[in-house]
């Protein structure tokens, strides 16, 4: 089944234009980033998965109305990435931000899954077994 993208766009480069083989997708549940030309990388993100996200502008990007996210996540073959020189970066922070919470809170998942503490025995008791 094809989801909804909810944004969408590409790595900027000179003067803020896209000419980058670098593109980016968003659905309600997964970020995708597909990079390359000839020989092309299509990386999935499970949203749930993200645990943290960061912007940064630098001068250049702030001229040109850009952003880059830094992303620190739970996934094992992307454990941090960037989203990078996009435009409208603080909104899409905040989406990205609201679609987070939103898939952790539709799959029950909470901060304390990822972050290694020690074991209680309450696992047990949230996954029902």
């Amino acid at each position: 089944m094809e989801q909804k993208i909810v944004w969408k766009d590409r790595k900027r480069t000179l003067f803020g234009l896209p000419l980058s083989f670098t593109r980016y997708s968003l659905t309600e549940d997964r970020l995708y980033i597909d990079t390359g030309f000839f020989s092309r990388r299509e990386e999935e993100v499970r949203l749930y998965r993200i645990l943290d996200i960061t912007l940064r502008r630098s001068f250049e990007e702030r001229l040109f109305g850009l952003g880059t996210l830094h992303c620190c996540s739970a996934d094992k073959s992307s454990p941090e990435f960037n989203i990078k020189r996009v435009k409208k970066s603080r909104q899409l922070r905040d989406l990205l931000s609201d679609l987070v919470e939103k898939q952790r809170a539709e799959k029950r998942i909470s901060g304390r899954e990822y972050m290694g503490e020690v074991d209680d025995g309450l696992d047990d008791l949230y996954h029902g077994e």
